[in-house]
């Protein structure tokens, strides 16, 4: 029985392999550029559990920092999933390695959850994480001009959010953020991008504080669908198609917001896959991000204007 139990074991754990492989191929990209960038690796190197919260802060919060081995280095603010209630920043260890081998150096940050902290508390978390990349710059080599956001379901909510509210001139810059609190780009994953497109569940009435019909104008303020302007700098999407927890409709609608202003935009559709296996198998998606976050170092200006597209699978 103990053999047979293995060989069955095997063989699911190869058939789950399988199935991992074939859905890596299994994309499309629109507003796909025709060429990849040319990007040198780069060895590097992290200083972790680095407080960046101010010592009166209601909670002391903590991020990893990857230093690639180069003088003033881009940085990527990198944001975890979880509900806005769990998870931690060390499920995104693998993608901060693969931008820190690119040669970006990452702030992999935690924040704060709900329902014990309710929002804005957890985009006022982001926006001092912004802020200490300000005041460290020079302290550790980072170009805190070329501050880009990576985050992924309600970490993909969070620094969007982060970044469609410091370019524009919205009252939750007040009293954190503001325009030193911007991002250059954006790579948004799995991103619940309009909440009051969802019913008021728990997830949604813990973390806003009541439901939508309550408090309508929170659920407003708090999506970042709302705050998309002109100024909103460049994004990146990637997305399941099958996802049954934020809908892939969510991604559509925001690129659409996007495009009606005019902003530089891609969309990774990920076919066949829900919002958790889009993260699980999201290295095809991580590459075509990197490539996007190296693009927006070298481009002059910006502007939704490719509509071409490529599709695998």
């Amino acid at each position: 029985m103990t053999n047979r139990f293995r060989w069955l074991q095997q063989v699911t754990e190869g058939l789950l392999v399988g199935a991992v492989l074939a859905l890596t191929g299994c994309a499309s990209h629109q507003n796909a550029p025709s060429g990849d960038a040319s990007v040198e690796r780069a060895q590097f190197s992290v200083e972790r559990n680095l407080q960046f919260s101010p010592p009166d802060w209601p909670q002391a919060l903590f991020a990893d920092l990857y230093l690639p081995d180069r003088t003033v280095s881009p940085v990527v603010l990198l944001v975890h999933g979880g509900g806005w209630e769990r998870r931690s920043r060390d499920d995104m260890d693998w993608i901060a390695e693969e931008l820190a081998i690119h040669g970006f150096a990452v702030m992999n940050i935690d924040y704060r959850f709900a329902p014990d902290h309710t929002f804005p508390a957890q985009l006022h978390d982001l926006q001092i994480a912004r802020s200490w990349l300000n005041r460290n710059a020079d302290r550790y080599q980072l170009d805190a001009s070329a501050v880009s956001g990576f985050g992924f379901s309600s970490g993909a909510h969070l620094v969007t959010l982060l970044a469609v509210v410091a370019s524009s001139d919205s009252e939750l810059n007040q009293p954190f953020g503001g325009p030193d609190t911007r991002l250059r780009a954006v790579v948004a994953g799995g991103l619940p991008a309009d909440l009051t497109a969802f019913d008021s569940g728990p997830l949604l009435r813990q973390f806003l504080g009541g439901e939508q019909q309550e408090i309508p104008g929170v659920y407003r303020d708090a999506s970042p669908i709302t705050h998309v302007t002109r100024q909103t700098p460049p994004v990146f999407l990637f997305h399941g198609a099958m996802d049954a927890l934020v809908p892939f409709s969510q991604a559509e609608r925001f690129q659409q917001a996007l495009a009606a202003h005019d902003i530089d935009n891609e969309l990774f559709k990920m076919h066949l896959r829900g919002h958790i296996t889009s993260f699980l198998t999201a290295g095809d998606a991580v590459d075509e991000a990197i490539q996007f976050l190296v693009r927006q170092g070298t481009r002059e200006g910006t502007g939704a204007s490719r509509s071409e597209g490529r599709a695998g699978g």
